[in-house]
């Protein structure tokens, strides 16, 4: 496994631990699960998607959480209650969770599940501190009075 010492990059900054954290999962294979599958859209310029396959679920079973700038999709099966005995079970059900680390600017929207997908919406909303604006220039010269003729 490849690691990536980060610490000469972290000396100069302040603020940014959290880069840390996030290359180290991304780079991480332990414990990466390709289950269940799932696509990350880019609707424009600030709308994004998250679907994920998740056939077999039931609306009740899933739950979409954001906590501390991270969108956490989870699935967890009730019990069979209806006592069926499976000769051959492939629509694998089994618990799961999936992290996404959002951006500062990234806000969830609503969630629909159609399908068998499990669609999250995602808008980047920029504060308008964050915004460009336009500065105004004073200056401390003074105005120079324009004498007009009259056309008489």
């Amino acid at each position: 496994m490849r690691t990536f010492d980060l610490s000469p990059l972290m000396r100069s900054t302040v603020g940014f631990d959290h880069l840390s954290r996030l290359l180290d999962s991304a780079t991480s294979t332990e414990g990466a699960s390709a289950y269940p599958p799932y696509n990350i859209e880019k609707l424009s310029e600030d709308d994004y998607r998250v679907t994920m396959a998740v056939a077999g679920f039931s609306p009740e079973e899933l739950t979409v959480t954001v906590q501390d700038g991270t969108l956490i999709l989870a699935g967890k099966a009730k019990e069979d209650s209806e006592g069926r005995r499976f000769l051959h079970q492939g629509i694998a059900k089994r618990a799961f969770e999936r992290r996404f680390e959002l951006a500062d600017t990234i806000q969830v929207g609503d969630a629909s599940f159609e399908h068998g997908l499990l669609e999250v919406g995602l808008k980047r909303v920029i504060p308008d501190h964050k915004k460009p604006r336009e500065i105004e220039i004073r200056s401390t010269e003074p105005k120079v009075k324009t004498i007009e003729a009259d056309a008489a």
